[in-house]
């Protein structure tokens, strides 16, 4: 069982990312931070006769890597009510990589993956973070992942979340979880 962490957040050692190490501390995990990459927008080409096009970033890199692990984590921080962007913007990419010839069988591989969801925010984030859960289970239904789990925690300022006990003691149950699995 292989491990790699997509990490959305934008602050180093921002909760979320806080959490998710509470998580993976012994683990052999690759971590992909997305702030580190230059992933461009999509440009929505399906129905243009030319099709997608090369966008000359790092976004390949990352398919790259993380096709070849068995577990994906998604951490990301709560912004606005949902994912970070460059979580989005990452994700809006699959719709390129679906029809990406280099990638014909991208569905079929990701549907041989577990991903989990790492999320903290502020603002009552166990309720408002909810829309943002089903909308990472609506992304992995379409290419067919196991929603394994998500924890979302409560934090806005730097390690507010080490006071959230609740998604702590939900980190070492996850954490149990994957290293049984």
């Amino acid at each position: 069982m292989t491990i790699a962490v997509i990490d959305g957040g934008t602050r180093p050692n921002g909760n979320a990312e806080l959490l998710t190490n509470h998580i993976i501390q012994g683990m052999n995990v690759e971590r992909i931070y997305l702030k580190d990459y230059q992933i461009h927008s999509i440009i929505d080409k399906r129905h243009s006769p030319d099709g997608f096009q090369d966008r000359k970033d790092d976004y390949n890199s990352i398919i790259d890597r993380i096709l070849r692990h068995d577990i994906i984590i998604f951490s990301t921080p709560i912004y606005w009510y949902s994912m970070s962007g460059l979580m989005k913007n990452f994700i809006d990419r699959w719709s390129q990589t679906l029809r990406d010839p280099n990638y014909p069988d991208f569905k079929k591989k990701m549907a041989a993956k577990r991903a989990f969801v790492i999320a903290v925010g502020g603002d009552d984030p166990a309720i408002k973070g909810l829309p943002m859960i089903q909308q990472f289970k609506y992304i992995f239904d379409f290419v067919g992942i196991e929603f394994a789990g998500y924890i979302i925690g409560n934090g806005n300022k730097p390690e507010d979340i080490y006071e959230d006990i609740e998604a702590l003691f939900k980190a070492e149950q996850l954490q149990k979880k994957i290293i049984n699995s």
